[in-house]
């Protein structure tokens, strides 16, 4: 899953995020994703995410155990 559906996120999964100052580079940075900040059902660049840790960043990357 590439992190551009809504429908594939919720909280306390296992997520890869982009920061919004790694955008450039594109490293990513794992977490659990605590709130979805995106409310339409798809962006093309992946869901904007807040992090239990409280970054924020877009999924690229959804990991389901």
């Amino acid at each position: 899953m590439n992190g551009q559906n809504r429908s594939d996120i919720k909280p306390g999964i296992e997520v890869d995020i982009v920061l919004k100052q790694d955008q450039r580079t594109g490293k990513l940075t794992r977490g659990i994703v605590k709130d979805i900040l995106t409310n339409s059902p798809r962006h093309p660049h992946g869901i904007k995410v807040r992090l239990q840790d409280g970054q924020v960043g877009r999924v690229k990357a959804i990991y389901t155990s």
